[in-house]
């Protein structure tokens, strides 16, 4: 018998059997001022990943982690491919050169077939930070577009954002 793991070895399809029970999606506690997250994660083809498991983590208001906002979040994809968070806009936290970064929400992917998780960020729409933000300024200006959630039908409360993991409109992912 080999001891060597098979690509329908490395992770396994079991996200929503073991992992449901400790989803977390809603991280207001009932604020008023919430933002709503929704999206699919999406393969090379368009077609949706049914079985992936999105995390979130973010600062509170103030730009503070741990400061009595749980900014942590976990949902696994339903059949559509889908996923939506319930949270805060985070404020300003200071990066590694002690510049404040814009408001961003940090993004882990996992799902069966990657050895390693996916990083990424989601970044808010029309935030004036955003240009000056040392890690979106980084990156491509034609692919920043995959870090920025959109307003759906105009409100600044329910945005739209999905994880492309191949292809034209890929998420740009970090290496961390």
């Amino acid at each position: 018998m080999s001891e060597i793991a098979t690509p329908s070895q490395t992770v396994g399809p079991f996200f929503h059997i073991g992992l449901e029970r400790i989803a977390r999606n809603d991280l207001t506690h009932g604020e008023a001022q919430s933002v709503q997250i929704s999206g699919q994660v999406l393969d090379g083809d368009g077609k949706p990943v049914i079985d992936a498991l999105i995390e979130i983590w973010q600062a509170d208001r103030d730009g503070n982690y741990l400061s009595g906002f749980n900014g942590y979040g976990r949902v696994a994809t339903d059949n559509r491919g889908a996923f939506s968070f319930t949270t805060i806009k985070p404020g300003r936290v200071p990066g590694g050169n002690g510049q404040l970064q814009a408001p961003h929400i940090a993004v882990n992917v996992f799902m069966r077939g990657l050895l390693k998780h996916l990083v990424t960020r989601v970044y808010f729409p029309d935030e004036t930070s955003n240009a000056a933000d040392v890690i979106l300024q980084s990156v491509r200006a034609e692919r920043r577009s995959t870090l920025i959630a959109a307003p759906i039908a105009g409100s600044a409360q329910d945005l739209a954002w999905n994880v492309v993991l191949q292809g034209e409109h890929e998420t740009v992912f970090f290496d961390c």
